[in-house]
């Protein structure tokens, strides 16, 4: 007569502990393949990939972007204290209708690192520069609203039109906003000492009452959504305290007629009316007459932030001029 031992059922834990006890000595090297001393492999690069969407400036600065489509390039720089998603209802447009868009944060503001210097125009032309360079973009249309416009104009200035093809001004700030001797009709610097108050103060709500004028939503019969309102409180808190506070001088008291006077290529002008942050008529109205053959259009009635409360006339003005 035989024993019988009894065998244990593995119960369902046992077997998940085995499982995972496998698993882990599967992942070790065994002493065979790996001798002291040998050097880790490395990981198989492939020349050009990008794993995040930013650049490198020679001051170190990264500038985030985003880059949408294929086609002819067009390229979008945002106005103050903004970045690059302000533009999406311009590059999803364009986007869909064949054309590649590319925008980027400006330096200390969005996605973009929060630099100390170079918070100035020639710093934020010499930021486009980088991005256009090292996306290796050409025969490109570049698109500036507001402080962007003075970026855009800038850029033409310092480093000429070898890769443009085409320029948009739209609510932008050129010539000078500054009211100077040599230009009376501009806004006195206590106007911007206000706005250096509000960026260093409680620039919270200072963002919030500022919006309700970009967007004339303080005008009779306005329509502006609280959304549009609350999306632009919340891209300006983005922007960092101090770059913010630097981009004001920036954008108020650069000079760009000499700029304006370099554009050669084909340049379409758009502006509101209304705008109460840059007045119509000191520069939209004297940047027309100093670019060459500038075409210029105006929207009556209609606010600083015409990008987005009046996006429609605005994309098919885009599109009929990249179709030019």
């Amino acid at each position: 007569m035989t024993d019988d031992v009894p065998r244990s059922i593995p119960s369902r834990r046992d077997l998940l502990a085995a499982a995972a006890i496998t698993a882990i000595t599967a992942g070790l090297p065994s002493i065979a393949e790996g001798k002291a001393g040998d050097k880790p492999t490395k990981p198989h690069a492939h020349k050009g990939h990008r794993t995040m969407s930013t650049i490198t400036t020679k001051d170190g600065t990264e500038i985030y972007y985003k880059d949408w489509g294929k086609g002819p390039v067009v390229t979008f720089s945002h106005g103050w204290p903004l970045n690059a998603d302000a533009w999406d209802g311009q590059m999803l447009f364009l986007a869909q209708h064949g054309y590649r868009v590319v925008a980027h944060d400006r330096r200390g503001h969005g996605r973009s690192s929060q630099a100390s210097n170079n918070n100035d125009m020639n710093g934020y032309a010499d930021d486009l520069a980088a991005v256009i360079e090292t996306l290796d973009l050409k025969d490109a249309t570049l698109v500036g609203h507001s402080t962007g416009g003075g970026e855009v104009a800038r850029y033409i200035g310092r480093h000429g039109t070898k890769r443009v093809k085409k320029a948009v001004l739209i609510a932008a700030v050129p010539p000078i906003m500054l009211k100077t001797p040599a230009n009376p009709e501009g806004l006195p610097i206590e106007v911007f000492d206000g706005i250096r108050a509000g960026v260093a103060g409680d620039r919270s709500q200072y963002y919030k009452d500022l919006a309700i004028a970009f967007y004339g939503a303080n005008r009779p019969g306005a329509k502006v959504s609280q959304g549009t309102l609350d999306q632009f409180w919340l891209w300006s808190m983005q922007a960092g305290a101090k770059n913010a506070y630097e981009s004001v001088k920036a954008f108020s008291e650069t000079d760009f007629t000499e700029d304006l006077k370099k554009f050669d290529i084909p340049t379409l002008v758009l502006h509101g009316e209304d705008d109460q942050i840059v007045p119509v008529k000191d520069s939209a109205v004297k940047s027309a007459k100093l670019i060459k053959g500038a075409k210029d259009v105006y929207y009556p009635g209609a606010p600083h932030g015409i990008t987005a409360t009046h996006a429609d006339q605005v994309n098919a003005e885009l599109l009929k001029f990249l179709k030019s």
